[in-house]
């Protein structure tokens, strides 16, 4: 049976809802006791791994409980285990885990050489799946017509690769959407909604590093589809679409009047439905994808962060009665909370998942640093995450953070405000979510919106204090009257939100802010630029602070 075919098939789907379901009312269930259930996963991940290299070294045989496990491992990031980690690339068996990495996924960021982070059957059965079915849960509940049809939904992330690139010892290095969960582990339910549809494997070959052809071939082939759902994950990818479909416009219509796929030939001509594609944009002089797919129902994507500043308006280019549904924080690593219901940004703790430990973001994680638990955490807060799993990561600090919005069933729910990486040019350690709550204070104050916002630390004069220099694309025109007065507010919110910022521009080692004011289309050109260059569009995210000079460079030349 293919893609196609399952996704048609009623006891297929049948089953596929209930394993959803069932692993969301588990996930419920279990948060009763959180406690308890991170005492079980502590407890099998040190049983399972206890002979490994690491929990040789580490005296896993030997640990009892949480406190002796924190004396016996410290914090650590992907560079403290990244020999541990080359090492089972390369071939070296009972490295970190007792099974063997049957895949690697790559990182999702876009600086540096890809991480390799190993994925186990172990790891995937018991951390990875159960969370994973629940996050489908909120989508297929309240709108179950998304899985009507196979082609109702357009999965942006969906990439597979016939010939996926390997590490030292051949096993695949990819991103997780590009792996086939029912082959590789076992799990013929797992297909996402929008595997099946037409697009999902292109029927034309494409090479594996041509993004944006693929990206187009997608489009052109949905655009004939009645698509009831976008999935992206990233929300970036899904800001890209309303300007890739204005972009690739003429191209896509004579595609589908031809009946070509990219210049080739593909199905019978379709001169009615171009036709029809281009009245609907020449009556509104811009196309829109509320204007292709009119019965859209929800976007399925990272909701907080920098997206929360743009994604409300985005949301009503796919249509005013659009539903955004937040995906799970997690990253490649591990996962950290699911939304099991409609909850705009937050999500559960997995506590079946993985040991989790915080620490307050505004302290720098260091190996020795005293972690808090679930039931310690303040809401309002903002905390680093450091988790640890029967995948083999220990103490693992993943570079996020979180904010606990309230708690629900037993645990906190989280949602995620950024990386922990800070800007500090004159002690004002500023982090991604601080900044984008100065943002949205300042935006909120003035009733000003933006499509998306960039900053740096701008050059300045030897012996002149240095400054953030904000570079940003309105909504509608801002005036200079109206930008005054959103730097005035911005600047003194910052300062509200860090002491640091305060300080130093108190002291003058700070200058004010400043404003450059981008054309509407600059960060959606810089998102297709940076996908052109070979990186896959679900790694190009939305980067608040930009210090790369030709970064900026291709960002804001040419589009003030």
């Amino acid at each position: 049976m293919n893609s196609a075919e399952a996704w048609t098939d009623p006891d297929r789907l049948r089953r596929y809802r209930e394993r959803v379901f069932h692993e969301r009312a588990r996930l419920r269930a279990a948060l009763a006791d959180a406690p308890g259930r991170r005492r079980h996963v502590l407890a099998d991940l040190l049983e399972f791994n206890a002979g490994t290299h690491y929990g040789r070294e580490h005296g896993f045989a030997a640990i009892r409980t949480l406190d002796d496990f924190r004396k016996a491992v410290p914090v650590q990031d992907y560079t403290a285990l990244g020999p541990w980690i080359e090492r089972a690339a390369a071939g070296e068996h009972n490295v970190l885990t007792a099974d063997q990495p049957a895949v690697y996924f790559t990182s999702s960021g876009t600086t540096g050489a890809h991480k390799k982070i190993p994925v186990t059957p172990r790891f995937m059965h018991t951390t990875f799946f159960p969370f994973y079915y629940a996050a489908w849960a909120p989508l297929i509940e309240h709108f179950p017509d998304v899985l009507d049809r196979p082609d109702a939904v357009l999965n942006l992330k969906h990439d597979p690769l016939t010939a996926p690139p390997t590490t030292a010892s051949g096993r695949p290095h990819v991103g997780a959407s590009q792996v086939d969960f029912g082959t590789r582990f076992g799990e013929p339910l797992s297909a996402e909604p929008g595997t099946g549809a037409p697009w999902a494997v292109l029927p034309a070959h494409v090479d594996a590093g041509a993004h944006l052809e693929k990206m187009y071939l997608r489009l052109r082939l949905a655009v004939e589809s009645d698509v009831r759902c976008v999935i992206g994950i990233n929300p970036a990818m899904i800001a890209a679409l309303p300007h890739q479909l204005n972009l690739w416009w003429p191209r896509i219509l004579k595609d589908i009047a031809d009946g070509t796929l990219g210049g080739l030939p593909h199905g019978a001509p379709n001169p009615r439905r171009a036709a029809e594609l281009e009245r609907i944009a020449a009556r509104h002089h811009t196309v829109r994808p509320a204007h292709i797919w009119p019965r859209m129902r929800a976007l399925f994507c990272w909701t907080t962060g920098l997206a929360s500043l743009y994604l409300p308006r985005l949301r009503e280019e796919f249509g005013p009665d659009v539903a955004l549904l937040p995906a799970p924080v997690a990253a490649s690593e591990g996962p950290v909370g699911v939304a099991l219901d409609r909850h705009p940004s937050a999500g559960s703790l997995v506590v079946t998942a993985a040991v989790h430990e915080f620490a307050d973001a505004e302290d720098d994680l260091t190996p020795d640093t005293e972690t808090l638990l679930p039931e310690e955490l303040e809401t309002g807060r903002d905390y680093h995450v450091v988790f640890s799993h029967v995948g083999g990561l220990y103490r693992y600090a993943v570079g996020d953070v979180v904010r606990v919005v309230d708690r629900a069933g037993g645990a906190p729910r989280l949602e995620y405000t950024g990386r922990s990486t800070r800007s500090d040019a004159a002690g004002e350690r500023l982090r991604d979510a601080q900044v984008t709550r100065a943002l949205a204070v300042a935006l909120g104050r003035t009733g000003l919106e933006l499509r998306n916002v960039a900053c740096r630390v701008r050059p300045s004069a030897p012996g002149a204090a240095p400054g953030y220099e904000f570079a940003l694309s309105p909504r509608a025109p801002w005036n200079e009257d109206g930008s005054r007065r959103f730097l005035h507010l911005l600047d003194a919110q910052l300062g509200t939100e860090s002491a640091g910022y305060r300080t130093a521009r108190a002291g003058g080692r700070l200058a004010p802010p400043t404003l450059l004011r981008l054309a509407p289309e600059a960060f959606a050109e810089d998102w297709q630029a940076a996908v052109a260059s070979g990186i896959r569009p679900t790694q190009v995210k939305d980067r608040l602070f930009r210090q790369d000079d030709a970064q900026w460079a291709r960002l804001t030349d040419g589009h003030h």
